[in-house]
């Protein structure tokens, strides 16, 4: 059955500091760098508010996390399970696994094994992991990509966490290379499909072939200036996930001006006919 959920990038301005992962080529090693944001609402007291803003369920992006120890992620599952709400996504907003670099890929396929550990912790259901960022008519690359999700969702799946990843970055950025990616892993490996990350004549085509291989839809929104979405064409991405057979996780994306939580509401009115 469908429902609704929520990422946590529609909050970035109030849930506080940004902490970016990056690759120094330099030191060959990662960086964290702390962007600062106002904290009005934090990633522990979120599940709470988004249950009785009628969310069934949230997914968090990684630089969202302020700590990983292990007193922070056993707070942080308590804090879910409290609200009856669902971790469904840990969101993985960095990496490429098909870095020419070999040192940058071996250190970034490492540190995503990390961050499957956290989701454990946690009790997030699944991890996304970007695929990476070579072309997506590459066809060795995404042959590579598959096979380091196809070990990551084996790992994963020891710990009781499964492996998806999206249309996000350029390698999965057409419909194409994201079917062929998906041929490549095997059943293990599912998709995120984001109406804002596929673009041109095929963007509509592309939303209906890959929703049906998708756990979660990203309800992006092309928004005016004053934040209010662009009903019809929303309308016609969520025309394409339906009559897939799409059956899962509706996931509220707002990065417009103004109130964040008033942004959502204008988009999850467009939605809710959609939810069975």
């Amino acid at each position: 059955m469908s429902y609704l959920s929520l990422n946590s990038w529609s909050l970035h301005r109030l849930l506080g500091p940004l902490h970016w992962t990056s690759w120094d080529a330099e030191t060959q090693t990662h960086q964290t760098t702390d962007h600062e944001q106002p904290l009005e609402l934090t990633l522990l007291e979120l599940p709470a508010v988004a249950a009785a803003k009628g969310y069934q369920a949230i997914e968090v992006c990684h630089f969202h996390f302020p700590s990983t120890d292990a007193a922070y992620l056993q707070q942080l599952r308590d804090s879910f399970s409290a609200a009856c709400l669902s971790f469904d996504t840990l969101l993985v907003d960095y990496g490429d696994l098909t870095s020419p670099d070999a040192v940058r890929r071996e250190a970034d396929y490492q540190l995503m094994q990390q961050w499957i550990d956290v989701a454990a912790a946690c009790g997030a259901k699944q991890v996304r992991i970007i695929a990476g960022e070579a072309e997506p008519t590459d066809h060795a690359a995404i042959r590579q990509s598959a096979q380091a999700l196809a070990k990551l969702a084996d790992y994963g799946a020891a710990r009781g966490v499964k492996i998806v990843t999206e249309n996000f970055k350029l390698l999965t950025s057409v419909g194409d290379s994201c079917m062929e990616l998906l041929e490549h892993a095997g059943e293990s490996l599912d998709l995120i499909t984001d109406f804002g990350n596929f673009s041109g004549p095929a963007k509509y085509e592309d939303i209906g072939r890959t929703a049906l291989r998708s756990v979660s839809i990203h309800v992006k929104a092309m928004n005016n200036e004053q934040g209010h979405p662009d009903e019809a064409e929303l309308s016609r991405c969520l025309n394409q996930v339906q009559a897939s057979g799409f059956d899962g996780a509706y996931v509220l994306v707002y990065d417009g001006p103004g109130d964040m939580w008033e942004g959502l509401e204008r988009v999850k009115a467009v939605v809710k006919p959609y939810i069975a």
